[in-house]
């Protein structure tokens, strides 16, 4: 079965793969580790809108999306620094994601394959974020901090059907579900070969 259907208005990406229970026992027993490795995940993804736009410009439609993507996650990045300054930490060093860089690294060289691969890249990323946080919302005591996980989870759902729709925009439906499959197992293979660690990824 497809991923999307081309004739759906909001278009969604089904994950094939759920995150095990073992990469949620520990994000919630380091739980201070994920809040830093979820700060950089979030300037990273502002980051990803902005270049988004650097490379195309031209394109009005990625470009007011990727503005409103880019101040969203930016915000978010406010929000978990101001929780990880309450608890008397401080931001750590860059680190290269093993996942996204994994999942980049399917992105084709070609031009249009390059943007396209780009775009449905960047949504399953954002589907698998929503998963996540959504599992941490429903399982973390902190009515306060389940709160803002279940909203975040909200805002990743909305960035990715953005990534979606712009990417039907721009390629015909066929093309982009057939991609969008394959990138979706590849995205799999890839989250069953990760180490189980406090990251969001």
């Amino acid at each position: 079965m497809g991923s999307m259907s081309a004739s759906d208005d909001s278009p969604t990406i089904e994950l094939r793969l759920e995150s095990p229970s073992a990469w949620l026992e520990a994000v919630l027993v380091g739980f201070d580790v994920f809040l830093l490795d979820h700060a950089a995940a979030e300037r990273k993804a502002s980051a990803m809108a902005l270049s988004l736009i650097s490379h195309y410009p031209d394109r009005k439609a990625l470009v007011e999306s990727m503005m409103d993507v880019a101040r969203e996650e930016l915000e978010h990045f406010y929000q978990v620094y101001r929780r990880i300054e309450a608890r008397g930490l401080c931001l750590g060093p860059d680190e290269k994601d093993p996942y996204v860089r994994a999942l980049r690294d399917q992105i084709r060289k070609s031009t249009d394959a390059y943007f396209l691969d780009r775009l449905l890249v960047s949504g399953i990323v954002e589907a698998r974020g929503s998963e996540r946080f959504r599992m941490i919302g429903d399982a973390l005591p902190d009515p306060e901090l389940s709160k803002f996980y279940l909203a975040i989870a909200a805002s990743e759902d909305r960035h990715r059907d953005g990534f979606v729709e712009l990417a039907r925009l721009y390629f015909p439906s066929e093309q982009v579900a057939d991609r969008l499959d394959a990138l979706l197992d590849a995205e799999a293979a890839i989250l069953a070969g990760l180490e189980v660690r406090a990251a969001l990824h």
